[in-house]
């Protein structure tokens, strides 16, 4: 049971990032709850559907942003209606076929099933950069890597 749900999950976070590699900010935005939070990579906070909404539509319209590929490392539940997602993530450049190291991430969802539906409450995508440490920067873009092929 709790494997099926970890699937509906782990879809979930790929509807995440194809909204944002379709450069959709509404199904973006509808994925969460209504009242979602979402912290991006800047530390920029928008909270509800609406606040997401119009906090990614000038983004997509007036830039062009690069396509996620990210991995679920582990989906943790904290009771049946409520999980934790957690996952790490590269982006390709326009116009590239490779990730910028730069801005490699880690992507945390907490999701919450309403009514039969699962949505995101929160979702903070932390920059990974592992100050000091090159090898773990390449180490994540090398696993990330292996998603492209």
């Amino acid at each position: 049971m709790k494997s099926s749900i970890s699937n509906e999950i782990q879809a979930l976070y790929q509807q995440l990032l194809d909204a944002w590699n379709n450069r959709s900010a509404r199904a973006m935005a509808d994925l969460f709850t209504e009242d979602g939070e979402s912290i991006g990579f800047d530390g920029s906070q928008s909270i509800g559907r609406d606040e997401i909404f119009l906090h990614l539509n000038p983004i997509f319209e007036d830039h062009p942003t690069a396509q996620f590929v990210g991995k679920v490392k582990g989906v943790r539940f904290l009771g049946s209606d409520i999980a934790i997602l957690r996952a790490i993530a590269g982006m390709v450049p326009p116009g590239q076929s490779d990730i910028n190291p730069k801005v490699n991430t880690h992507h945390t969802l907490v999701v919450v099933n309403n009514e039969g539906n699962w949505r995101i409450q929160l979702f903070q995508n932390t920059p990974a950069q592992f100050h000091g440490r090159p090898e773990l920067v390449e180490q994540m873009t090398e696993e990330l890597r292996q998603l492209l092929t």
